[in-house]
């Protein structure tokens, strides 16, 4: 298949009982994220963490790696540096080709990582950074069956235009992001809460005071919180 994901680091913590899947950034890959990650793996008992590594080389960086490409939609990086929220907006709306071609092979990924432990979808808890956590977004709403939850780090809910119309799922959802964000702007998480509260999407946020683009450990914990109270809460339901 093409653009199938061979490539992962996995930690398993236990008999698993909850899936975490977590998607690096653009210009990036699974080993640094895992370097990132230490502290937060050792929070989880009874946890699969799969940090799948993109399998599109990077069109900046060809040691790095893409989810897809952004300078198809984007050659300029505009997104950065117009003026407006609306402009921004609509250049992620550009993006949407490149989400769906993305989730073709993720979507093809978590079922077979659900499948090898005998979970399923409202066991998931589906994390990602920049990039991936537009990634992350667009395929929890887009999956025929509910997940856990999706943590977003430093995102945006790009493709929203499509998703309003679209989306099948509407699962809980954290959007983590830092004030003083120099890539995708704070005001991102508004933007991104208020559309999927639209779609009926429960949504909490958690803002990383003087935070730029990167995971910080005190976004981590947040992350923490919620996937541990989520799980409690499925179990509870059992």
């Amino acid at each position: 298949m093409l653009n199938a994901i061979n490539e992962e680091i996995v930690y398993v913590n236990g008999q698993p009982r909850k899936l975490i899947i977590f998607l690096h950034g653009y210009i990036d890959n699974a080993d640094y994220l895992e370097g990132k990650l230490q502290k937060f793996i050792s929070m989880f008992d009874d946890t699969a963490i799969h940090l799948p590594q993109a399998p599109i080389s990077c069109e900046i960086l060809d040691d790095k790696r893409q989810w897809y490409s952004m300078h198809r939609f984007d050659p300029n990086d505009e997104r950065k540096t117009v003026p407006s929220m609306e402009a921004c907006v609509e250049i992620y709306n550009k993006m949407t080709l490149g989400l769906e071609e993305a989730f073709s092979y993720l979507n093809d990924y978590i079922d077979a990582c659900l499948s090898a432990y005998q979970l399923e979808d409202k066991d998931l808890y589906l994390c990602g950074f920049s990039q991936g956590a537009m990634l992350a977004i667009y395929t929890a709403l887009m999956r025929e069956k509910q997940i856990g939850g999706c943590i977003s780090f430093s995102g945006i809910m790009a493709g929203h235009k499509f998703l309003l119309r679209h989306a099948q799922s509407k699962p809980d959802m954290l959007l983590i992001h830092g004030d003083a964000d120099n890539l995708v702007r704070f005001a991102a998480q508004d933007f991104t809460k208020k559309n999927l509260q639209h779609l009926g999407v429960n949504v909490e946020t958690y803002v990383v005071k003087g935070g730029q683009h990167r995971i910080t450990q005190e976004g981590l914990d947040a992350a923490a919180d919620f996937i541990l109270r989520h799980a409690l809460s499925q179990r509870k339901i059992a």
